[in-house]
């Protein structure tokens, strides 16, 4: 597991990529915590007038599923590079595990959230109003996955009006800070979401790596 802490998005996507295709069968699976400065990304099959107004912010066509979504500093996300064969998971399974921990570290809040077969992601109700708290987007090559999830802690939501977030017009998007009397440690909520992970996939032990290190693999993998 690496914490990242905050990085451009474009190198970030490059050095999961770069993880993917040197990976051999017995290369460990990862998790990366990471955040971005603000940055739009448009999935594969991504629709152009569902951004309505990027502005200053960078968009990112990228190679991952879904539509437009937006990344930002108090959000977490988590690349999850992970060996589907191996691990004998499918796509649906896998997202299924993702939406399911995030619903697992909600509860632990006292936040009660769901998915939707229909529009992946983690969803709690607000006022009687559905809100998208978690986002979720993945990529499969060879068997092999990454990208990930982006939950919603502490951040500014106003970007989100810019764009019709995931490909839905007038959707609701709401944050952790929002939802308790008392924010979290950042940190804190980070750990715990990739041990639930860690725990679903099946991890006897889920190791942290320096500092130094990530910054190593990053550079080495993006400049190679």
């Amino acid at each position: 597991m690496r914490r990242l802490g905050l990085r451009d998005y474009l190198p970030s996507w490059q050095a999961m990529q770069a993880f993917t295709e040197r990976r051999g069968d017995d290369s460990p699976d990862e998790l990366w915590q990471i955040q971005h400065p603000p940055v739009f990304t448009l999935g594969l099959n991504g629709k152009p007038e569902h951004i309505l107004d990027a502005g200053d912010i960078p968009l990112v066509n990228i190679d991952r599923g879904g539509q437009v979504t937006y990344h930002g500093p108090g959000q977490l996300v988590i690349y999850v590079l992970i060996d589907l064969k191996r691990r004998k998971l499918g796509v649906r399974e896998l997202v299924q595990t993702l939406e399911n921990a995030v619903i697992a570290l909600l509860a632990s809040y006292g936040i009660e959230a769901y998915g939707r077969r229909d529009a992946p992601g983690v969803y709690v109700q607000r006022d009687g109003i559905e809100a998208k708290i978690c986002a979720l987007g993945l990529r499969v090559r060879r068997g092999r996955c990454y990208h990930g999830l982006a939950l919603n802690l502490d951040m500014d939501l106003r970007p989100y009006g810019r764009i019709n977030p995931c490909g839905y017009a007038g959707m609701t998007v709401t944050q952790l800070a929002d939802l308790v009397d008392t924010m979290p440690d950042h940190n804190a909520i980070a750990d715990q979401l990739c041990q639930q992970l860690a725990d679903a996939l099946g991890h006897d032990e889920l190791r942290y790596t320096e500092p130094s290190s990530d910054l190593a693999l990053l550079e080495s993998l993006t400049h190679a």
